[in-house]
């Protein structure tokens, strides 16, 4: 039971707006589909969506995005872009861990941390950073993430150690696999004012009810069931499972109405009434 990890970006009217803006800044970006409330499309071969979900949920650096660069003279190409009606989190400078670094958020309120590419990086990989209540709980969200995924397991761990900049034995900075997809994850103890929420979420597309049941049960456990096949895990990340059978049976409006209309009374996804729903 292997199944790619897409992102999902909660934006307010303006997804196709950010998708066009992305690929002016990255190039790597490849639509894949798109209609009035979503955009489909891969950054660097990664999927991600962006949804038109409204002012409820704006994007905060909570989850961010590595982004791996060739050169500096890369960096700063896409810095200069990012930036631009954006917010410098950290300078784009010299640091201890890279001779080009930065971290920014673009004016959709997206974070990327900038950084030289060493061996066979991914290009683009999602950062977690647990602050707040969950400061120093980085290293259980690795064990709980990696013990619910096939194929995955823990690629790297740096600790912070007694006289560093934060807690001894908290995560500086880690990085781990989920099915085959890398994240990375750092705990905080810094007075960050923000928190995980629905504004980047990581979507599982799966084909059967028994994968569903599956990963709702193992994610929710600790945490918080939401509506049509969202919820958050324990640490407040959002996760969406979603069926593939739901765009097969969305082949026409009249049957996008039906499903439409069946799945917003559900909280996990119950393929079976969505099939009812257009019989």
């Amino acid at each position: 039971m292997t199944h790619t990890l897409s992102t999902c970006l909660w934006f307010d009217g303006n997804a196709k707006e950010a998708a066009t803006f992305y690929k002016d800044v990255f190039g790597a970006v490849e639509i894949l589909s798109e209609n009035p409330y979503t955009i489909n499309y891969t950054l660097f071969g990664r999927p991600f969506m962006h949804l038109n979900g409204g002012p409820n949920h704006p994007i905060n650096p909570s989850i961010s995005f590595f982004i791996h660069a060739e050169t500096e003279a890369e960096i700063e190409t896409y810095w200069a872009k990012l930036v631009e009606d954006g917010k410098i989190l950290m300078p784009l400078n010299t640091y201890p861990w890279s001779e080009k670094y930065g971290w920014c958020t673009d004016k959709y309120g997206v974070s990327w941390q900038l950084i030289i590419r060493h061996q066979n990086e991914e290009r683009i990989i999602p950062s977690l950073l647990f602050s707040g209540v969950n400061n120093g709980k980085a290293s259980g969200a690795i064990a709980f993430y990696t013990g619910i995924f096939n194929e995955s397991k823990t690629i790297h761990i740096s600790k912070y150690e007694q006289g560093e900049a934060d807690v001894e034995g908290n995560i500086k900075y880690a990085q781990f696999e989920l099915n085959k997809d890398p994240f990375c994850i750092m705990d905080s103890s810094g007075a960050h004012t923000f928190s995980f929420n629905d504004g980047v979420s990581f979507m599982i597309m799966v084909d059967t009810q028994d994968e569903i049941d599956y990963y709702w049960n193992s994610l929710v456990k600790g945490g918080a069931p939401g509506r049509c096949g969202w919820l958050k895990d324990q640490y407040g990340v959002s996760w969406q499972i979603v069926p593939t059978a739901l765009s097969k049976l969305m082949t026409s409006s009249e049957k996008a109405q039906k499903v439409t209309a069946a799945f917003l009374k559900m909280s996990k996804f119950i393929i079976a009434d969505l099939e009812k729903a257009v019989q």
